[in-house]
């Protein structure tokens, strides 16, 4: 027998998963949002949810706010929702911000990405797929090339992140 609280609980995912599923058919995609904690090297992140629905890995991006996150994963993803193939390795440039961004395969998906999977009912052993953004810093610089400018907990390597 459920408890009351077992069943506020899924009507609560009910009503969140209805959203999600709005937002994705009003704009093509829904951003997920998870703050950090700076006090404890807790790095910021953010991630799509409907980029798989179209046959596309979905996009992480870290260390960043959520304007920034936001700006970036929804100019990434029109340019997926309009036929755009993001591969891993892929380099790409904006033109509302000075960073460029690296796609990398991240290896670890189902300890990020709860709400996609939750979204298309995939076990975290199956996750959807996630492509990190990885940024250069003020320099032009990767996290992978000498004299990187920010610490390595703002922006971790693929598989190093966990929510």
């Amino acid at each position: 027998m459920s408890s009351n609280s077992d069943l506020e609980i899924q009507a609560w995912l009910d009503q969140e998963d209805e959203h999600t599923a709005q937002i994705i058919r009003a704009h093509g995609v829904y951003l997920q949002y998870v703050g950090g904690d700076s006090r404890h090297r807790e790095a910021s992140f953010a991630y799509t949810v409907g980029l798989f629905g179209v046959g596309h890995p979905e996009l992480l991006i870290v260390g960043v706010g959520p304007n920034t996150a936001s700006g970036v994963l929804n100019d990434v993803s029109a340019k997926i929702r309009g036929g755009r193939n993001i591969v891993a390795g892929e380099m790409l440039s904006f033109a509302d911000w000075p960073h460029r961004v690296v796609a990398e395969a991240v290896p670890n998906p189902g300890e990020i990405a709860f709400a996609a999977n939750r979204f298309y009912q995939r076990p975290a052993e199956a996750s959807v797929p996630l492509l990190q953004l990885t940024y250069d810093d003020k320099n032009g610089r990767f996290p992978w090339e000498d004299d990187y400018a920010n610490a390595p907990w703002v922006q971790p390597r693929p598989g190093e992140l966990r929510a």
